[in-house]
């Protein structure tokens, strides 16, 4: 079992954390990737390197994903088949839960295990009010309940390595990316529950309100906002429809023809991305019987809803609603699939015997460790950003 912490401008929590996780379970595999801290910190990296840390660092901070990403590469290329779980280095995620989250990894298949708090008690309102809008949204475009969907306590079987690496994202939007993409992967989502420590009112948070909630939101608000588009479009076509005709049937059926034309070239452009690697045609027709069955569903809604004297339009909002969610889950997990998906994507990570490592500590560039899908999302950054030093006690 792997533990990767990421760690950018630790304090004194990074390597009281290391040591009681070494106490509580001799035989843990522990590594830290600086993320760019600056010298400033390095004699806290140091402290982690001699009580037997495997530490990574780069010169220029590049965010939490790029890290994990960093991490992940180096243990399929040293340490495969190896579990891996995740954790903070500000000392949030105490050893028990650590431990708790490592144990159920072993016993999963095909899911991510997510260490996630209740939240009760003296919760900063900033932490509260984030993970709330996040647990919100997230139900809401993909129809999946999960309380803690910030929580950077998780872990992943060994398998799962090569899909980590392609999933997009370089800073706190690539953990939500990880459970927006895993159903369309192939992957579940195990939860944990954990205690809610905030240190300090959460005082050594590098999160930055603004820019990082766009980052992270925007997966998920580009769904919405395209599915707003498209209700509005749906909801006037609607109206004009109804005025010109008494038939329910063909006022739905025509609004929905022209709005889902106009949903399905919005998202296949602007929102799922990759969605350009799979053809128009088999996106279209995936598409086409994806309308079919929501159309369906909708008249009969609407029908119902009108039958007890609902108002057209407040039935209208209450039908579209409940299926959205409905409609993300779909699309993005069987019509814009990435290719290369999941298994298939970097095996030979996976194949490659372990490397022995030096029990000394020691200074050198790391080997060429990032697979193809990794490097095309780090060119576009300024300067060679991979992982200058590797250090190493055991």
């Amino acid at each position: 079992m792997i533990i990767l912490i990421p760690a950018y401008e630790p304090d004194h929590h990074l390597p009281a954390l290391v040591r009681n996780l070494q106490e509580a379970d001799p035989w843990l595999t522990i590594v830290v990737v600086d993320d760019g801290s600056g010298p400033d910190h390095k004699e806290t990296f140091d402290d982690a390197a001699r009580l037997g840390c495997h530490v990574l660092s780069y010169a220029v901070n590049s965010g939490k994903g790029h890290a994990l990403k960093s991490g992940f590469a180096f243990i399929a290329e040293h340490f495969p088949g190896q579990d891996v779980v995740c954790a903070d280095s500000d000392g949030q995620h105490g050893v028990a839960d650590i431990l708790a989250v490592a144990d159920r990894v072993r016993h999963v298949t095909a899911a991510m295990v997510l260490g996630c708090r209740n939240f009760t008690g003296n919760v900063p309102a900033r932490s509260r009010f984030g993970n709330t809008v996040t647990r919100g949204l997230f139900r809401l475009a993909t129809g999946q309940g999960i309380t803690d969907t910030q929580t950077g306590l998780r872990g992943y079987r060994a398998d799962m390595l090569p899909w980590l690496l392609t999933v997009r994202g370089e800073r706190y939007e690539y953990e939500l990316n990880l459970l927006l993409e895993s159903k369309q992967a192939g992957y579940g989502i195990v939860t944990v529950e954990i205690a809610t420590v905030y240190l300090d009112h959460n005082s050594g948070s590098h999160f930055r309100p603004i820019a990082d909630s766009i980052r992270i939101y925007a997966p998920l608000l580009k769904f919405l906002g395209s599915s707003l588009s498209a209700f509005v479009v749906d909801l006037v076509m609607f109206l004009i429809f109804s005025a010109f005709t008494d038939s329910l049937l063909l006022a739905v059926v025509g609004a929905r023809l022209v709005s889902a034309t106009v949903n399905f070239l919005i998202n296949r452009r602007m929102v799922f991305e990759h969605g350009r690697d799979t053809s128009f045609r088999a996106a279209a027709t995936g598409y086409v019987a994806l309308v079919v069955v929501l159309l369906s569903a909708n008249y009969a809604a609407m029908w119902t809803l009108t039958s007890l004297t609902v108002p057209d339009v407040l039935a209208k909002l209450a039908t579209e609603m409940t299926l959205l969610g409905v409609s993300y889950a779909v699309q993005q997990r069987f019509l814009f699939v990435r290719k290369g998906h999941a298994a298939s994507t970097v095996h030979a990570a996976q194949t490659t015997g372990p490397k022995p490592l030096e029990p000394t500590v020691v200074e050198t560039h790391i080997p060429a460790l990032v697979p193809a899908q990794f490097q095309h999302s780090m060119a576009g950054k300024s300067g060679d950003q991979s992982p200058k030093r590797f250090r190493s006690n055991r």
